[in-house]
């Protein structure tokens, strides 16, 4: 939605020399060429108040008000917790990169402006606008929010249609959306699944192995979807645990004779429980 810039409450205070840093004139140039990329977070004032608390935005903000803008394109979220927020904020995209892009292009932006503001060569701009050309839209509807490397792309286009959704998927459930998994997952596809039958000369391989790795990403993308349906259950059961050797170690007498005869087990078990806390907190976890 729309917010009047006056009803916008920062929640932190920039430095005063803000204005007169590389990354400040670099938004302010790219909102003047082509808007704002990124809406700014906002929530609702509590307590029945009429303006909205910045969540994330800040230099964004700033711009729009040298550049006397009265009016900023905002996300209402609904978590009012900054940090929270801040941790869990997904950064422009490859494939939302692209759509602004190719927004801009047909507002009339011509290219070289585009990539005077964004300070990179021309080229970069035209490879970005057909970042997507030969990449089917279940692919790219998969990746679309996802942090993913632009060369992938240009493998993915490799592939026929189904092999990229199944690629899609498979570097999804990895956690690895980046070139060489992508090659990876290339070197193992079957001749059938390409658009070219002929394979990269970097790979020296014979048909059995190819079929092989087939095998065997198969049989570990199943094992990954299997361990992915439980991993909620897993850690819930751990934190539950750690919340009771916790409690444990914090009896005076379990904690002294640990430390007196068995000091390698409680450097485990803190070893431990600080992995579970890591995990419990990572953001994504469902």
């Amino acid at each position: 939605m729309r917010v009047a810039i006056g009803d916008i409450l920062p929640t932190r205070t920039l430095a005063k020399d803000i204005r007169d840093t590389p990354k400040f004139r670099t938004i302010l140039a790219s909102i003047q060429e082509v808007g704002i990329i990124e809406p700014l977070a906002v929530h609702p004032e509590p307590a029945g108040g009429k303006g909205y608390i910045l969540l994330d935005g800040h230099l964004r903000l700033e711009a729009l008000k040298a550049l006397e803008a009265t009016e900023a394109v905002c996300l209402v979220a609904t978590d009012d917790e900054g940090f929270t927020y801040n941790r869990q904020i997904n950064r422009l995209s490859a494939i939302q990169e692209h759509k602004m892009i190719l927004q801009a292009i047909r507002k009339g932006v011509p290219p070289e402006r585009i990539a005077q503001t964004l300070s990179v060569n021309v080229e970069r701009i035209r490879e970005r606008e057909r970042l997507l050309d030969g990449v089917v839209p279940e692919a790219v509807e998969l990746l679309k929010d996802r942090m993913v490397s632009r060369g992938v792309f240009a493998i993915l286009r490799k592939m026929k249609p189904l092999r990229q959704i199944d690629a899609a998927e498979m570097m999804i459930s990895a956690s690895r959306l980046n070139v060489p998994y992508a090659k990876m997952i290339l070197a193992a596809s079957r001749p059938d699944m390409l658009i070219e039958v002929k394979k990269p000369r970097q790979l020296d391989a014979t048909p059995e192995d190819i079929a092989r790795m087939e095998r065997q990403m198969e049989k570990l993308y199943l094992d990954y979807k299997a361990v992915e349906d439980t991993l909620g259950e897993t850690l819930l059961v751990l934190v539950v645990a750690k919340g009771f050797v916790a409690r444990l170690l914090r009896n005076n007498a379990i904690s002294g004779y640990l430390n007196r005869y068995h000091q390698d087990l409680t450097g485990e078990l803190a070893t431990v429980m600080e992995a579970v806390g890591a995990d419990a907190r990572t953001p994504g976890r469902e």
